[in-house]
C-alpha cells in the first residue's frame, strides 16, 4: 500500500504542474465559482495522474517480471512480487472506472450547474443539482448497455447477467469503453506516426543545404519592420485591418525566432542530430509495423496468439521477450513511442483541433475534456499493445475481461487495418513533395489536391519570395 500511494503521490503532483500550466489564469479569483474550479481542477489532476498511471503500468510489469527473472533470490527486491503487480492492474482499473464514470461527469456538472431555481444559490445547490444529473445519466447508460445488450444475446443466462450490476454492468460498460478507446488509437496512431516527422523537425534545427541564413534574417527584419509602420499608420478605429496586421506580425517574428536559433546551433547539431533523430522515428515505425505483420502470421498460424489464447506463465516464472532483457526494453519504448503518436496524432485530426491546449489560456471545461480523452486513450493502450502482438505480456485484473479480445475476426481485422493504415500515412508522408511536383507539371496544382497546411513548411527564400518544401 505504502508504494503504491507513493507513486500515485509523484504522478498526482506531476499532473498538477502540467495542468496548471496550461489552466487559464483569468479562473483564478475568490469567489463561488473559484471553489467550484478548484474541486474541478483536483478531480482533473487525479484523472490525468491515473491516466499516467495506466500509461506507466504495462512498461512496469514487463520490466519488473524481467528483474525478478534476473534475480529471484535478491532480498531488496522482494517487494516487487506477483501480488504487488496483480493490485497494481486491479487499482488502475478501478480509478479508470471511477474517474470515467463518476470524477468526471461530475466535475463537467458541477462547472456547469448553477443550482435549481426556487433554492438557495450556493455549493450545496451546486452539488444537488450535479447528484441529480449524475443519477439521471447513470440511469440512461444502464438503460443502453442493457438494452444492446439484451439484443445481441438474448437468452435465459444472459438475461439473469444483466441484474448482476458489478460483476456483468461495469465490466461490459468498460469493455465497450476500451473497444472505443482502441478504435480511437487506430485512427490517432498511425497519423501521430506520420505526424512525428513533422514535429520533430520543428523542435529541431534542420540541416543548412545551400541557403543563406544571413540574407534570410535580413529579408525577415525588412518585412517585421514593414508590418510595424503600417500598425503605426492604420487608425485604431479600423479594428479588422489592425487584428490581421498584429497575425501577420506574429508570424513574422516566430519566424525570425526559429531562424535566430537556427543561426546560433552548433555544426553538429544541424547535421547529426536532425538526419539521427529521423533515421530512428522511421526505424521504429517500420519496427511497428514489422511486429504487426508478424502478429497477423502468428494469429492466423497460431491460436495462442489471441490476447486471450492463453493465460501465462505467471510474473517472475518466464521472460515475455524472445530477446530477453533487450527485447523487453525495446518493447518498453515501442510502447511509449506508440503512447505519445497517438496523442500527436489525437490533437492532429481535425475534429479535435480547436480542442489543443494552450498555455495559460484553457478553460477547465477543455481541460475536463482532454483529461477524459488522455484517459480513454491511455486505457486502452496497454489493450492496443497487446492485440497488435506489441508485447506477449498478459493483461491482468480487470483489463483482461473484455469479451472482444477473444473474437478472432475483431482482432485480426484490427491488426490489418492498423498496418495498412500505417503504411498508407507513411507512403502519403514521404512522397507529399514528389506528387506536388507532379501536379504541378501536369498544371493541377491550382485545384488544390494535395495541400496539407500541417506538413507543409514555408520559409522565405533570397528573392524575398514564400516556397513551400
Amino acid at each position: 500500500f505504502q508504494i503504491c500511494f507513493l507513486l500515485f503521490a509523484v504522478l498526482y503532483i506531476v499532473s498538477y504542474f502540467i495542468i496548471t500550466r496550461y489552466k487559464r489564469k483569468a479562473d483564478e479569483q475568490e469567489d463561488e465559482d473559484a471553489i467550484v474550479n478548484r474541486i474541478s481542477l483536483f478531480l482533473s489532476t487525479f484523472t490525468l495522474a491515473v491516466s499516467a498511471g495506466a500509461v506507466l503500468l504495462l512498461p512496469f510489469s514487463i520490466i519488473s517480471n524481467e528483474i525478478l527473472l534476473s534475480f529471484p533470490q535478491n532480498y531488496y527486491i522482494q517487494w516487487l512480487n506477483g501480488s504487488l503487480i496483480h493490485g497494481l492492474w486491479n487499482l488502475a482499473s478501478l480509478f479508470s472506472n471511477l474517474c470515467l464514470f463518476v470524477l468526471m461527469p461530475f466535475a463537467f456538472f458541477f462547472l456547469e450547474s448553477e443550482g435549481f431555481a426556487g433554492l438557495k444559490k450556493g455549493i450545496r445547490a451546486r452539488i444537488l443539482e450535479t447528484l441529480v444529473m449524475l443519477i439521471l445519466l447513470a440511469l440512461l447508460i444502464l438503460g443502453i448497455v442493457w438494452v444492446a445488450s439484451a439484443l445481441i444475446d438474448n437468452d435465459a443466462a444472459s438475461m439473469e447477467s444483466l441484474y448482476d450490476l458489478w460483476e456483468f454492468y461495469l465490466p461490459y460498460l468498460y469493455s465497450c469503453i476500451s473497444l472505443m478507446g482502441c478504435l480511437l488509437l487506430l485512427l490517432c496512431t498511425p497519423v501521430g506516426l506520420s505526424r512525428m516527422f513533422t514535429v520533430m523537425g520543428q523542435l529541431l534545427v534542420k540541416p543548412t543545404i545551400l541557403e543563406d541564413l544571413d540574407e534570410q534574417m535580413y529579408i525577415i527584419t525588412l518585412e517585421e519592420e514593414a508590418i510595424r509602420r503600417k500598425l503605426n499608420g492604420v487608425s485604431s478605429t479600423v479594428e479588422y485591418h489592425m487584428v490581421e496586421l498584429e497575425r501577420e506580425l506574429e508570424k513574422v517574428k516566430s519566424k525570425k525566432t526559429n531562424l535566430e536559433r537556427r543561426k546560433k546551433a552548433s555544426a553538429w547539431e544541424r547535421n547529426l542530430v536532425y538526419p539521427a533523430v529521423m533515421i530512428l522515428l522511421l526505424i521504429q515505425t517500420s519496427f511497428s509495423v514489422l511486429l504487426v505483420a508478424f502478429n497477423i502470421l502468428y494469429l492466423l498460424v497460431d491460436e495462442t496468439a489471441m490476447p486471450k489464447g492463453s493465460g501465462g506463465p505467471g510474473i517472475g516464472n518466464a521472460s515475455l521477450s524472445t530477446f530477453g532483457f533487450v527485447g523487453a526494453a525495446l518493447e518498453i519504448i515501442l510502447i511509449f513511442y506508440l503512447m505519445v503518436s497517438s496523442v500527436v496524432g489525437f490533437y492532429s485530426l481535425r475534429f479535435f483541433e480547436n480542442f489543443t491546449p494552450r498555455k495559460d489560456d484553457t478553460t477547465m471545461t477543455k481541460i475536463i475534456g482532454n483529461c477524459v480523452s488522455i484517459l480513454v486513450l491511455s486505457s486502452a493502450l496497454p489493450v492496443m499493445s497487446r492485440t497488435l502482438g506489441i508485447t506477449r505480456f498478459d493483461l491482468l485484473g480487470d483489463f483482461g475481461r473484455f469479451n472482444w479480445l477473444g473474437n478472432f475476426y475483431i482482432v485480426l481485422s484490427y491488426n490489418l487495418l492498423f498496418a495498412i493504415m500505417t503504411t498508407l500515412c507513411l507512403v502519403r508522408k514521404f512522397t507529399s513533395a514528389v506528387r506536388e511536383e507532379l501536379l504541378k507539371a501536369l498544371g493541377l496544382d491550382k485545384l488544390h489536391l494535395s495541400n496539407n497546411p500541417r506538413d507543409s513548411e514555408t520559409k522565405p527564400s533570397a528573392n524575398g519570395h514564400q516556397k513551400t518544401l
